[in-house]
């Protein structure tokens, strides 16, 4: 009798350590795209696997227009998306992680046109989207359900830069929380700035105001895009989309102070460009950064002291139009969208390398833009 029990406790052991390993390896993968002109129903939720990379199909949500850009609240509970068009607005969703179903809570006016990126802090009080078409940001409070409560505060950026085709006017390009969620940076790609602003967290109506140094210029027609930091809070790093280099920045307390701007050309390459989206590995050790146009790849740094970068390669992200990647939660996968080809392509990472190579296996969807991991 004894020994029953101890065998049928034994096998419950193994089934509950199977289903937590299971739990372990199993997230959820968001996609964004556009569905004007395309195929796409909208956002679209797969289950994937980072011991295997494998993926399913779990959910997709149809109905909302243009959902290109995501944000994911920190618990996970929550996703925000924009409505990338000519009247821009920012949706508030329910996300049931073990079903991967979106359920729309409700929306609000980015006050402007083009959104291309949204934001949340990490204590699900305020969201901050950039429109890109009109130059101006938002910023709304939550209420605690994570639904958009009291009226945005809109902010219009002034001034221009020196490419006339593209840069007669502002365009915000992203919405940035600082490490400590104190600041808010947002690059702006007609005015060559990254603009600055406080948060105040007890200030529902008007949380954003200019910090101490309002911005910080770049070199004159490289376009910033997005902004991303090193796991140690202290560096910043821009992608320059028109110019297609990074620029690293000292970060402390809301300020910037640049020190390294390095290229993301081989040196033999003559073709159009247009640098997109970056990211530090969670190890801090590594820096990705994609570029569409004509060289429609990835480009890979080693991370130094201080955050410093030394290039380390780069690989064809076989499609075109990389608008995003992103590195999977176990830091072995990058998953690159290639937006013009309709595909999301799966990479195997090297943690002692950085460097990147195909795994064959892609995930065929129309027009993906945007890419989050939340846990299940």
């Amino acid at each position: 009798m004894k020994n029953s029990i101890s065998v049928i406790l034994l096998l419950c052991f193994f089934s509950l350590l199977q289903a937590q390993n299971k739990t372990n390896n199993e997230y959820n993968l968001l996609i964004g795209t556009y569905t004007a002109s395309a195929t796409s129903d909208g956002i679209y939720c797969y289950s994937f696997n980072t011991e295997t990379g494998n993926v399913t199909l779990k959910a997709a949500l149809s109905g909302v227009e243009n959902p290109s850009y995501l944000a994911v609240s920190r618990d996970g509970n929550h996703v925000y998306a924009v409505n990338e068009g000519r009247t821009g607005s920012v949706n508030s969703f329910l996300f049931d992680k073990a079903t991967g179903v979106l359920s729309f809570q409700n929306k609000v006016s980015t006050g402007g046109s083009g959104p291309c990126y949204v934001s949340v802090d990490d204590k699900n009080k305020f969201v901050f989207a950039g429109n890109y078409n009109s130059g101006n940001l938002v910023a709304v409070s939550l209420k605690e359900d994570g639904s958009f409560g009291a009226e945005p505060q809109f902010i219009k950026h002034e001034g221009s830069s020196i490419d006339k085709g593209r840069q007669a006017g502002p365009h915000v390009h992203c919405t940035v929380l600082s490490p400590d969620n104190k600041y808010l940076l947002t690059s702006d790609l007609g005015t060559d700035k990254i603009n600055i602003y406080n948060i105040d967290q007890a200030n529902l109506t008007q949380p954003l105001s200019p910090a101490s140094q309002e911005f910080v210029s770049v070199k004159p027609g490289s376009g910033p895009r997005h902004i991303t930091f090193h796991t140690d809070s202290k560096t910043a790093y821009v992608i320059q989309e028109m110019g297609s280099m990074i620029t690293v920045f000292d970060y402390k307390n809301g300020t910037l102070t640049e020190k390294q701007t390095i290229t993301m050309l081989a040196p033999d390459f003559k073709g159009r460009v247009g640098a997109a989206d970056i990211h530090v590995s969670d190890d801090g050790k590594f820096l990705y950064a994609s570029n569409r146009g004509e060289a429609n790849e990835i480009v890979i740094y080693s991370i130094g002291k201080k955050g410093m970068l030394t290039y380390a390669g780069r690989a064809s992200t076989l499609g075109k139009a990389p608008r995003n990647f992103v590195i999977d939660p176990s830091g072995k996968f990058l998953l690159v969208a290639n937006q013009d080809t309709n595909e999301i392509i799966f990479f195997k990472r090297d943690p002692k390398t950085g460097l990147i190579t195909p795994t064959g296996n892609k995930i065929q969807v129309s027009k993906p833009v945007c890419l989050k991991f939340v846990s299940q």
